[in-house]
């Protein structure tokens, strides 16, 4: 089974992740920031990925510890129940439409991390949510999964819109990357013999 969990505490953070990669999509996300448990959320019903995360934080300073932890510990329980990668299509993409939002990703889980990142807000909050996290968590997510991450906003007017569209669209590209392959699933889809960076 391709399930793992995580535990990461920090002086300013406490966060325990469990991950089935061959899950429903079923998600119990709790944070104590409600827009990134809504994207979260969003997370793990497209990717088909069950996530249960707990998080609590020194959110009285603001909300980055927690989201950038947060993506640090879901990256680290999905690379350790890949394993040695065995039998995954290895790539994904998405072009994700959402209203007047078209984002754009592609992924090869690698295990070599690399984030290009392009996405620009119309504005620095969604509620109160700084939209600078959604990046950090991005990058965050990449470099402890081992996933070369490529996303972008082609174009979009709503900030709310921009940044669920960016995570519906790392999802949809999981789900196809992540997927066991029928006609390769003992092999390692690589001419090295290795996915371990």
């Amino acid at each position: 089974m391709r399930q793992a969990t995580v535990e990461r505490k920090t002086t300013e953070t406490q966060v325990t992740c469990t991950v089935n990669l061959d899950g429903t999509g079923a998600f119990d996300v709790k944070t104590g920031v409600g827009f990134f448990d809504h994207m979260m959320e969003q997370l793990s019903r497209h990717s088909l990925i069950d996530i249960t995360l707990r998080a609590t934080g020194d959110l009285h300073i603001d909300d980055h510890h927690t989201v950038e932890d947060s993506g640090i510990a879901l990256g680290q329980a999905v690379a350790k129940a890949l394993g040695d990668r065995k039998g995954i299509r290895r790539y994904g993409s998405c072009d994700l439409p959402m209203d007047e939002t078209l984002s754009r990703c592609a992924i090869d889980v690698s295990g070599r991390p690399f984030l290009v990142f392009k996405a620009e807000f119309p504005r620095d909050k969604i509620g109160s949510f700084d939209t600078e996290l959604v990046r950090e968590w991005f990058q965050a997510f990449a470099m402890n999964a081992g996933i070369t991450l490529h996303l972008e906003s082609a174009y979009g007017l709503n900030a709310h819109h921009i940044a669920e569209a960016s995570f519906k669209a790392l999802a949809r590209a999981l789900r196809d990357a992540l997927e066991i392959d029928p006609r390769q699933k003992d092999r390692i889809p690589s001419t090295k013999g290795s996915l371990s960076g």
